[in-house]
């Protein structure tokens, strides 16, 4: 069991769930797969589809900011300048060549980074801070989630207005059914439709790249936005309103967590190469290409990107734009359902169910409840905010939220895991973290006209996620407080007239040194004991999976009496029966048609004096109410479970 003074993620599941255990080591061997032409395209067909559709908007919406009626050479040589060196510091330099180092068992992303940080830094009250900084990273990628589907898909859909004006208004209900039927979809899963993810993007990017380079052609002057100096006098010069223009011009990297983030599936060089040979160029060249329209023909700034084609070309790339941004979409879907599952499995959220929707792919999942969430939240933003420009005004807040988060954990980890010292940690990550912040400052602005959708959602997913961890915790303490200590239980069994019959009971059991209140209630009112009994506690590990030497262990504690303890990582699904198999290796003989499998049914009440506030109990006992049972969460046959009644005050 970990230190208690360590914060550590809560179980789980019910009180015969999850017992939490931090080790692992952070292997690489994952992260360091090479890269090869299939792992390049499925990089280029899921990792850099939100940041790939980055120009339907992030110029058009920065310049709009900065003069709406005439642009000048001076400001769209600023503002490329500015989105340049944002996609080089930002993109490039942090995350692609620095954070994609710092994997935890070949996995990436916020909560990855969180666990690895905590894992170096155990027993400190810094953990507990580190935790914090982690969830609400976490909960600002599920507003990130929310946006980027309306966002995207609007952005694509606006592209018609070009050729045809009167399109404006079949924009927003056309967008709200492609968004409908894309996560009426999401339980078929996305194998199939994955395949032709990567050669649909690697044709968007070719095509954005060809655009941009005709209109370059025509006005290379446009290249001298290549230097910081156009950006240092584009500041120096608006002043304020450079500062104000910084809230959209974040929206050029937006996406880049993703990276980060899918780690896991491809690794670390496929990530790398793809940027540095493909995307990068590709989004430059277009931009530069938007900025060089716009400095000859400044009414362009109705709609850059879809100006940049020729009129017979305009409506195929409505077509493609309309694909890649149903791409971007899908990543964003697609992540959100695995960062529910970590948060599950880290003891952060109450179970949910969660379909697999392939036979081969583990992480090829679909999380009903949370894909419900998100459409009825995408829905409604689009209805609220009804353009892509409006909806960026609360892009921003997430994105850059989530940028603080990961260099402020990273400052901790490069120390410890890569022998950085401190002042080179600080100085590096840092940096980075002051022009993350002054990103986030300035979206900061744009809060009363949209910007407080992602932040008030993070604040809640936060507030329930620290409840629900804040609530198991006090249940786990009543249980041991309440319970019998198994040494005593196993030093009487020889004594006792308790009758055993034949078979194998499986008590699940978070507190492996007591006696599961499930067999006590089995004995007193059944008053037998099975032949063979396995108390088994699921831990959950701070790696992203348990290798196959930890996954089970086993201890003897009395004649056909056996202690088992299953591991699974934070990126695994429980599957108990099929685990349990594995202790036919220990010399168990394990018949999963035949054992049966006793749980407990708490009824949860308040106790007369709560240890929580009550607002913070009643959504603790919501939360609990509407958990997915554990014979669901664990896949335990239903028809070979016992569930027996507790009444547990909280």
């Amino acid at each position: 069991m970990s230190d208690a003074s360590t914060p550590q993620p809560l179980p789980a599941a019910e009180p015969d769930g999850h017992a939490i255990e931090q080790h692992g080591s952070s292997g690489h061997g994952r992260a360091d797969r090479p890269a090869t032409l299939a792992g390049v395209l499925g990089v280029l067909g899921i990792v850099y589809g939100d940041i790939g559709t980055s120009p339907l908007y992030a110029l058009k919406t920065t310049v709009t900011i900065v003069n709406e009626r005439q642009v000048g050479a001076g400001e769209v040589l600023g503002i490329l300048s500015l989105v340049f060196w944002s996609l080089i510091l930002i993109v490039t330099l942090k995350y692609v060549l620095l954070v994609l180092r710092a994997d935890n068992g070949g996995e990436g992303g916020v909560l990855a980074l969180m666990a690895l940080a905590q894992r170096l830094t155990p027993g400190s009250r810094a953990a507990a801070v580190l935790g914090m900084v982690g969830i609400f990273g976490a909960c600002l990628f599920f507003g990130d989630g929310v946006i980027t589907p309306a966002i995207s898909v609007l952005s694509a859909i606006e592209g018609l207005e070009v050729s045809i004006p009167r399109a404006s208004e079949v924009v927003l209900p056309l967008s709200l059914i492609i968004i409908v039927l894309l996560f009426s979809l999401q339980y078929r899963g996305t194998r199939t439709v994955s395949r032709i993810f990567g050669p649909v993007m690697v044709i968007w990017f070719a095509t954005i790249a060809i655009l941009g380079v005709i209109e370059i052609v025509q006005y290379p002057g446009v290249l001298l936005a290549l230097s910081p100096i156009h950006a240092v006098l584009f500041i120096a010069h608006h002043g304020w309103l450079a500062f104000v223009a910084l809230g959209a011009v974040v929206l050029s990297v937006t996406g880049a967590e993703a990276l980060y983030a899918d780690m896991g599936h491809f690794g670390r060089k496929p990530i790398q190469l793809a940027w540095l040979g493909f995307v990068l160029p590709a989004l430059v060249l277009n931009y530069f290409g938007q900025g060089a329209l716009l400095i000859a023909h400044p009414s362009a700034i109705a709609n850059p990107f879809f100006l940049l084609g020729p009129p017979w070309l305009r409506i195929p790339l409505v077509v493609i734009s309309t694909l890649a941004s149903i791409i971007a979409s899908q990543a964003g879907i697609s992540g959100a359902y695995s960062v529910t599952r970590q948060m599950m499995q880290l003891g952060y959220l109450p179970r949910m169910k969660v379909n697999h929707t392939s036979s081969t792919d583990e992480g090829q999942i679909y999380v009903p409840q949370v894909n419900r969430a998100l459409a009825v939240g995408v829905v409604i933003l689009m209805l609220a905010f009804r353009s892509s420009d409006a909806l960026g005004a609360a892009y921003g807040i997430a994105v850059t939220g989530t940028f603080m988060c990961t260099c402020a954990l990273a400052m901790v980890v490069f120390p410890r895991l890569f022998g950085w010292s401190w002042w080179a940690s600080v100085a590096v990550f840092g940096f980075f973290f002051v022009i993350d912040a002054v990103f986030f400052a300035a979206n900061a602005l744009k809060l009363p006209q949209g910007g407080w959708v992602p932040l008030m959602l993070a604040i809640v997913l936060a507030v329930l996620m620290t409840t629900w961890k804040r609530g198991r915790a006090l249940m786990l303490r009543r249980w041991k407080r309440d319970s019998l200590p198994l040494d005593s239980f196993l030093a009487r069994l020889p004594q006792s007239r308790i009758i055993r019959v034949p078979g194998m009971a499986v008590f699940l059991t978070a507190t492996p040194d007591y006696v599961p209140a499930s067999l006590l209630h089995n004995l007193k009112h059944n008053k037998v004991l099975h032949e063979r009994v396995l108390f088994v506690t699921i831990v959950n590990i701070d790696s992203p999976e348990a290798a196959p030497d930890e996954r089970v262990s086993v201890e003897e504690l009395a004649p056909g009496i056996h202690r088992v303890v299953l591991r699974y990582g934070f990126m695994e699904s429980p599957n108990l029966p099929r685990s349990l198999e594995l202790t036919r290796a220990h010399g168990i003989a394990f018949d999963g048609m035949q054992a049966s499998y006793f749980l407990n049914r708490e009824v949860l009440v308040r106790a007369s004096v709560p240890k929580m506030p009550l607002w913070r109990l009643s959504i603790f006992l919501l939360m609990a109410r509407n958990a997915v049972p554990a014979t669901e969460f664990f896949r335990i046959p239903s028809d070979r479970v016992v569930e027996l009644g507790v009444r547990v005050a909280v």
